[in-house]
């Protein structure tokens, strides 16, 4: 099995438990609980087992390192670790790259947008004023979440990413208004031969 023994390889979960270990030791059920509270789960897939496998693939990668184990009653052992200058190095690494270059993800969002003309025009106003709802609660939560973390003590400058996905947010529904309002217009008229009721057609009837 390969290990992250390089920036380039290190995945998000990767990346955020560096992060946490950079602040100082922990054992992964605390990086869970912090990851939770600042609402990481968000921006990546967060499950506890997940997170105890990767921290055991950077402590293979001699990105991090055991330092000590504590047990609480009758609970297993908690294993602390802490970051290793190798893995300090491929987390500035990591973060400078993906600061800097955009990085291609095909979403599948767009992907749907290409071909909104198999929809008849009415469908596809409706399956975006759905989205457009959904999105307004994505914002109520990710708005709920940064001041419930604001509230804790987490500060600022570890909430940046919620900022940023609610700024994303606002964006889309932005455009996702301005694109329903547009549909069914001479600019957004729906293509003859699409195999689609729309409303160009209905025109020409």
């Amino acid at each position: 099995m390969s290990t992250p023994s390089r920036s380039g390889q290190l995945t998000a979960l990767s990346m955020s438990a560096l992060a946490l270990l950079l602040e100082g030791p922990r054992h992964p059920y605390e990086m869970f609980q912090i990851m939770m509270s600042r609402r990481e789960d968000v921006i990546v897939k967060l499950r506890a087992g997940t997170l105890y496998h990767s921290v055991g693939r950077l402590a293979d990668g001699g990105l991090v390192r055991a330092i000590g184990t504590e047990r609480d009653g009758n609970r297993p052992e908690r294993t602390t670790y802490e970051i290793t200058p190798a893995g300090r190095e491929a987390l500035r690494g990591a973060v400078a790259e993906r600061l800097a270059v955009p990085a291609r993800e095909y979403p599948i969002f767009p992907v749907a947008l290409a071909e909104i003309h198999a929809l008849p025009a009415e469908e596809a106003i409706d399956r975006l004023r759905t989205r457009l709802d959904a999105v307004r609660e994505d914002v109520r939560m990710l708005e709920t979440g940064r001041e419930a973390a604001l509230g804790r003590g987490t500060p600022p400058i570890h909430l940046l990413d919620l900022d940023y996905l609610i700024t994303q947010r606002r964006g889309e529904i932005d455009w996702l208004m301005r694109v329903i309002d547009r549909i069914g217009t001479p600019e957004l008229a729906w293509s003859p031969h699409s195999g689609a009721t729309g409303f160009d057609q209905k025109a020409q009837l």
